[in-house]
């Protein structure tokens, strides 16, 4: 069982970002090492050519993985990015782009999170993601 709902954690997004929530990604599944999550796209998001922006899709990623280091260890403001390495295998197209996220390993200082980005309409992959945050070291 998840350590935050979706709703808290689509909450403290909101909040924490002061965001407009229409361009903030929705998580629609929070369970253990485990987060889904919806992401619209507009033309801030696209690149030439009518294909959503590696810029955009990396930060889907980030985003994603955050959220699902909150399924372990509760909402963890402080928890960084440490590395993001991806793989764009094909253009990614749609009004709205649906994210998974998986732990892949959780540790003492490190989470490394494995994310797959799509559009939601299509089962082929678009990118996919591997994410390592610094996780907040007790003082």
């Amino acid at each position: 069982m998840s350590q935050v709902s979706a709703k808290d954690m689509n909450q403290f997004f909101l909040e924490a970002f002061n965001g407009n929530p229409k361009a903030i990604p929705r998580i629609t599944l929070a369970e253990y090492d485990h987060v889904i999550m919806e992401a619209p796209m507009d033309e801030t998001n696209l690149r030439p050519g009518g294909f959503i922006s590696g810029p955009t899709q990396m930060a889907l990623a980030d985003h994603m993985a955050y959220a699902v280091i909150f399924t372990r260890l509760g909402i963890t403001p402080m928890a960084l990015t440490s590395n993001l390495n991806i793989d764009f295998l094909r253009p990614l197209q749609g009004e709205t782009v649906h994210i998974d996220g998986k732990m892949v390993k959780l540790g003492r200082s490190l989470a490394v999170i494995a994310v797959e980005i799509r559009g939601r309409d299509s089962e082929k992959l678009s990118s996919r993601a591997t994410v390592t945050y610094a996780l907040p070291q007790p003082s």
